[in-house]
Formats: C-alpha cells, structure tokens, sequence
C-alpha cells in the first residue's frame, strides 16, 4: 500500500526526534541522557507491543519474559561476541521464544491469553533462576565486558527509531490490515482468507525480537544482572500502561506517553516515592474513564478550551 500525506508526515516528526535525541548527549548532563535512555528503552517497548497488542486487542503480558532473554543473552555472549551479534541474538532468541509462547496460547483471548502469557513470563523466570543456581552455582552475572555509554545510547535510539519505523511502515502493509482485521472481527477476517494464526504468531514475534533487543543492549547498563532485575514484572506492566494510556491503536500515542511516563516516574522516584505506584494506577483509571483513546486522542482545541476555562475559574 503506497503511503500519504500523513506517511510522508509521521516520517518526517521521526527524523526530527531521532535528530533531536541523537543530538542530546552533546550538551545534556549524564542525569539527562540516562533519565532519556529510559524513555527511549520505553518507547521501544511501548511502540512494539502496540503494534501487536494494540492492533490485535492481544493483552501480552510477556514483555518483561523477552527483555531478561535478550538481556542474559547480551550477558553470555559479550565475552565471546560483538556487540551488534548480541543485540541481534537477544532479539532472536526472543522471537524464537515468542513464536512457540504464540503457537501454544494465542488460539485464547482476553483474560486467558493475559494470564498465561504471565504465568510463561513466570516460568522462563524460574526457569533461568534454577539453571543459574544448579549450573553455574550463583544467582547474578556480572557484566565484565561492556561497551561505552555513548555507544548503549546510540543503539537503544536505533531500537526505538526502528518500532516506530516498523509501525509506519506495518500499519500501511497487507500484513497491518490483517492484524487490524483480527482486532476487529479475528472469525470475520478468517473468512476472508486471512491466515490469521500464521500473523498472530509473526506479530508476536516481532513484538517480541525489539523486547529482546532492548533488553540486550540495556543489560550492561546495571553491569549485574540477575532474574530478579531482568525479569521483572514491572517492565512488563509500565510497557502495557505507557502503551494503553498513550493509545494502543495509535501511531505517536505510546511513544508520547513513554517521554511523559518517564519523566513522572523519575520525578515521583525522588520526590515522594512512597505515591509511585499509587499514582500510576489513578492514571490508568482516569485514562480508560475519560480518555479510551489514550492521550492521543486528545485534541489540540479541546486542550485550549479546557485551559481558558480552568483560567476563568481560577
């Protein structure tokens, strides 16, 4: 399918972000580039599942099961590969995984598919866990090859340019229609000859290679790593929360929500951490209340009117 105006567009606001964020290390302290490698690993990951979960109406809670594989991977291999052939691993691996997860519980939906795609995130959790402990006899890994900083940014910008990419580009293609189809009607768009369990299990794959990139490339930035930290459920949650709260079924809603996210976390972290989490969950809630679209649903006239009225109220 041959792209529009709008293409043209989305192409053009990327280009200038990624100009943007390429430039930041430049003349931002190290705060400020480490609070905005966090916003674009979340971009990654929000932008990703979006393009799949949100699409499809699939509720994945599998994220986090992806990002420690691609970050044990990264762990495993630094001493022996280079580091674009970790990346690439993590994100193979990860694919790899996410292909059989997707063969064996994508036929379900709703709260079963949300369940055991947390409960297999349990599983591969344990899992590495055990093998740790009886094979190598310890719990953590410490990183003792990494690359430089510059070069971690660099490459989780390149992951997160590239889910955007791949969203603009996917969105426009047969194979975005057929994950827009099975969103709407997945027996409808059956009949109409779509393979529907072959794009299931492709866009859950594809999902699941930028969680695993994402989570190789930002294993060497605690420079220890065990199954606690990688496979952290949270990374998972925050993913499914930036994206719905941003807009699932939206271009520029998951990664507008991811910069927003981050800075409030990071503020919240510092300030009263006790409100986290508390803080969090009200967002969500006012989010699927008042806004089921997400922010990017909110429109620049409705925003100028709500603010001349609280001004007049005030």
């Amino acid at each position: 399918m041959n792209g529009g105006p709008s293409s043209a567009r989305d192409w053009l606001v990327l280009a200038a972000l990624a100009g943007w964020a390429l430039a930041l290390p430049a003349y931002a302290s190290e705060f400020v580039t480490s609070l905005a490698l966090t916003c674009l690993m979340y971009v990654a990951l929000a932008s990703s599942w979006a393009l799949f979960c949100g699409t499809t109406r699939y509720l994945s809670l599998a994220t986090a099961a992806f990002f420690g594989i691609g970050a044990y991977t990264s762990a495993i291999g630094l001493e022996h590969l280079p580091w674009a052939a970790c990346i690439a691993a993590g994100a193979a691996l990860a694919a790899l995984v996410a292909a059989v997860m997707g063969a064996l519980v994508l036929h379900l939906r709703g709260t079963y598919f949300a369940v055991l795609t947390f409960g297999m995130t349990e599983l591969i959790h344990h899992a590495v866990s055990t093998f740790e402990k009886q094979v190598t006899g310890t719990v953590g890994r410490v990183l003792m090859v990494v690359p430089e900083p510059g070069t971690v940014y660099l490459t989780v910008l390149l992951l997160a340019v590239g889910a955007v990419a791949t969203s603009i580009v996917v969105r426009r293609t047969r194979f975005g229609l057929a994950l827009a189809g099975i969103g709407a009607d997945e027996q409808r768009a059956q009949t109409l000859g779509v393979n529907t369990r072959w794009v299931k299990v492709a866009g859950f794959a594809m999902t699941a290679a930028f969680a695993g990139a994402v989570g190789a490339a930002m294993s060497v930035r605690w420079t220890y790593i065990d199954p606690v930290t990688v496979f952290n459920p949270f990374i998972g949650f925050q993913t499914v929360l930036i994206a719905l709260v941003g807009g699932a079924l939206t271009l520029w809603g998951p990664l507008i929500a991811a910069i927003v996210f981050s800075l409030l976390a990071e503020t919240l972290r510092l300030q009263v951490p006790q409100l986290y989490m508390m803080t969090l969950g009200l967002l969500l809630i006012l989010s699927v209340l008042y806004l089921p679209g997400g922010l990017a649903s909110v429109r620049w006239g409705d925003l100028r009117r709500l603010l001349r009225w609280g001004a007049r109220r005030g």
